[in-house]
């Protein structure tokens, strides 16, 4: 009898659990504007006003992504801008273009099909939102070309740029009832968006105008208003008092100490005093608004441990000889504490290969701790943490994709209508045989464009990078879409691509490219179709409108990509205007380099010892069993909420973000999330999204105002005060090293 109530008290705690799970589900996508209002399949979707309109705005914010790819700290043109000014050009549509039937031979189509509606809309948003896949492609390309020397036609840019975008849009379209369907998988990413869209047309519903009875204030007007302050606020931070951005005031204070530039600083330094007053900073890694609270704390508990005791105790013992550099930088070094010169071993003349002599009489590589920490160490822990992580908690979910792949595959040939989804929207599937006809042509395309302009990457090297991404893609996809937080595989990528094809630095690139890339595209290839659903646009509209995307979005980010190589002064060197320093490109630079010209072999089996991050990889196969067993046996306890990947792995931006940048995003994250949430549930209901989407879109907009009217004019150049200086006169800033470079010039082993 006893046993009997155990089992009973045993039973019931995981459906207490579940119903918590759903209740939140619920809560929060109410709160985002997602509601079971009534489709209505007779509005008009694919018409000429949102064919102009999306085109247009694909090509603008493609092309200024991608110029912002290249600034340290970069903007992005975030979706809400796109919502937010579309939205009345739609509008003025409706209002001014007469109502006339325009035929082009056998075809006829309206001028104004009627109200603009929330469907136009929101494919509006998804083709302009391929601007934020473009720019990964552009560092690749920035790498190869400002770091490498190796310059290529538009051909092979416009060919691999392509290619990458359909590997990843078949992913998603592949895997769509494992990372698309479930309902559980809300994709927290895109809430803003739906909260936006819901607020412009105002499709709430009387149930949820109880829940806002406290507040009377609109969500657009509350938009607005947030939207004005933060625009005019971001003056400051940016180009008026920039050590607001930089607010690291111990180190004004005390500018020539090593060790307070190095416990608070923000650029160099561990971040120990996270504040800013700058959102693009805080937002560095996203929104913390649109994360959930358990995934944060996840992300910051993996900062305190690695970063802030276990990094901090290797830095100050000298492990790797880490003392001599800065804790932080995206740089690697030589033995002298210079920034390491690869032309001084991989040079043009030597078609790109390792001269193992100069190497030799030159420098090892060196690495400041938290790059070899986290880069490497947790990237290798986070690869066998992900695999053991999807074996043990994840295996149902991907059995019952496994056993509906054939009902899915006779559906899509009998063009079956789509009820699986929940929604019950008798949409028809877009056929598997679509996508993979795509992906014959993306394989295609990539093989031509490294065989025929000699890019060292042979045929076999991208159909190797292609079935990397295929394994890693669905682990990625499930905590990318419950907790907002993309993981690592890249450097997964660059030990096969190091082996496969050692010495070869071009081939490293692309395999990275098209291994890692493509599943990153992929991801936000997902979160379009689950917003699609969310939305109820047709699924082969969608289709069509993502395809015509990505080709607008290429010719555009290409365009303005070979522009500002060519026309920016200083671009991608320390002295690049406005921080126009190529960040990301920088720190592929440097991984390439390690992997691709001096390969994994060399590199580990140095005097250096990095050979002990190998290690990592043991810790990441181990951590998920205990947690697993422990969320077993106490189901409903906060043990539930430990997701080891997102621990080892939710550091991914770090370098070039900082401790800071991390600190600020969980510190904003955690008051929204967990404290107004819980303490002002009305209000973070009506408003945290909305408040999200009207700060990203704000930011965005003032960036590009600023950098246009002040900076690319040359207005800046004689504005220059304490605060425009202040944070530049510190240890931290100039990146100054724990110990001394010993008298003979040279340290390591």
């Amino acid at each position: 009898m006893e046993n009997k109530s155990k089992q009973t008290v045993s039973q019931e705690i995981p459906d207490a659990a579940q119903k918590s799970d759903n209740d939140s589900i619920s809560d929060v996508l109410q709160a985002a504007g997602i509601s079971n209002h009534q489709n209505d399949p007779t509005e008009p979707v694919l018409t000429l006003r949102m064919w102009v309109l999306g085109i247009l705005f694909c090509a603008i914010v493609s092309g200024l992504n991608t110029l912002y790819t290249l600034r340290n700290p970069s903007i992005t043109i975030s979706s809400s801008v796109v919502l937010l000014l579309s939205y009345p050009l739609g509008k003025l549509w409706e209002k001014v273009v007469p109502n006339w039937n325009a035929r082009l031979r056998s075809w006829s189509f309206s001028l104004n099909p009627g109200p603009f509606n929330q469907k136009e809309h929101v494919l509006i948003y998804i083709m302009s939102n391929l601007s934020i896949y473009v720019r990964l492609g552009a560092d690749v390309l920035t790498e190869q070309q400002m770091f490498y020397g190796y310059k290529t036609s538009w051909g092979f840019q416009v060919l691999i740029t392509l290619s990458t975008f359909l590997i990843g849009f078949c992913l998603a379209g592949l895997f769509r009832s494992v990372v698309i369907e479930p309902r559980e998988l809300i994709w927290p990413g895109l809430l803003g968006t739906t909260a936006l869209t819901s607020t412009l047309h105002n499709v709430e519903k009387g149930s949820v105008q109880e829940i806002y009875a406290k507040y009377r204030m609109s969500r657009y007007a509350f938009f607005t208003l947030v939207f004005c302050i933060s625009f005019c606020w971001y003056w400051f931070p940016d180009f008026i008092f920039p050590a607001l951005s930089y607010f690291t005031f111990p180190c004004w204070i005390n500018p020539k100490s090593k060790v307070v530039n190095q416990l608070f600083g923000m650029t160099s330094g561990m971040g120990l005093l996270p504040i800013t007053f700058d959102w693009s900073q805080i937002s560095y890694v996203g929104s913390p608004l649109l994360v959930p609270s358990w995934a944060i704390l996840n992300v910051f508990l993996g900062l305190v441990f690695w970063i802030w005791i276990v990094a901090v105790a290797c830095y100050y013992t000298n492990t790797w000889y880490t003392g001599y550099l800065p804790f932080q930088s995206s740089s690697v070094y030589d033995n002298t504490g210079a920034v390491y010169k690869a032309s001084r071993i991989v040079n043009k003349a030597d078609g790109y290969k390792i001269d193992v002599a100069k190497y030799e009489s030159y420098s090892p590589v060196y690495m400041p701790v938290t790059y070899a920490i986290n880069m490497f160490g947790l990237s290798f822990a986070t690869i066998s943490s992900l695999l053991v992580w999807v074996i043990l908690e994840q295996r149902h979910v991907m059995m019952t994709a496994v056993r509906r792949l054939p009902k899915l595959i006779s559906g899509s040939l009998l063009r079956r209508k789509n009820i699986s989804t929940g929604g019950g929207t008798g949409q028809i599937e877009v056929p598997i045989w679509w996508y993979l006809i795509c992906c014959l042509i993306a394989l295609f395309m990539s093989i031509f464009a490294v065989e025929y302009w000699n890019a060292e990457l042979r045929w076999y090297g991208v159909l190797l990078a292609c079935a990397v991404a295929l394994i890693f893609y669905a682990p990625l996809a499930l905590v990318y879409a419950t907790a907002n937080l993309k993981i690592n595989i890249d450097i997964f990528c660059r030990i096969v691509a190091g082996f496969v094809f050692e010495g070869k630095v071009l081939a490293n690139i692309w395999f990275f490219d098209l291994g890692y890339i493509t599943t990153i595209k992929g991801l936000y290839f997902a979160q379009d179709m689950k917003l699609a659903h969310y939305c109820n646009v047709p699924q082969k509209s969608l289709f069509l409108v993502q395809c015509v995307g990505m080709i607008v979005g290429t010719l555009s980010s290409l365009g303005v990509l070979n522009w500002s190589l060519n026309h920016i002064e200083g671009v991608c060197t320390t002295d690049g205007t406005n921080g126009f320093t190529c960040p990301y490109s920088r720190t592929h630079f440097n991984t390439s380099l390690i992997w691709g010209a001096i390969g994994p072999w060399r590199y580990f089996t140095s005097k250096v010892g990095y050979h002990s991050l190998f290690y990592f990889f043991i810790i990441g196969a181990i951590l998920p069993i205990p947690v697993y067993f422990m969320k077993q046996r106490r189901p409903s306890s906060f043990w539930r909420h430990i997701n080891v990947p997102l621990f080892l792995g939710g550091l991914n931006y770090l370098p070039p973000a900082t401790g800071t940048s991390y600190g600020s995003w969980a510190v904003v994250g955690l008051i929204f999330g967990w404290f107004i949430r819980r303490r002002l549930h009305a209000w973070w209901y009506k408003y945290n999204f909305v408040t999200s989407s009207a700060l990203d879109s704000s930011v965005s907009m003032a960036g590009v105002v600023i950098f246009f009217s002040i900076y690319y004019s040359g207005a800046s150049s004689k504005f220059s005060w304490w605060g425009t200086t202040v944070y530049k006169n510190t240890c931290d800033y100039k990146g100054c090293a724990h110990l001394e470079i010993p008298e003979s010039g040279k340290f390591g082993p």
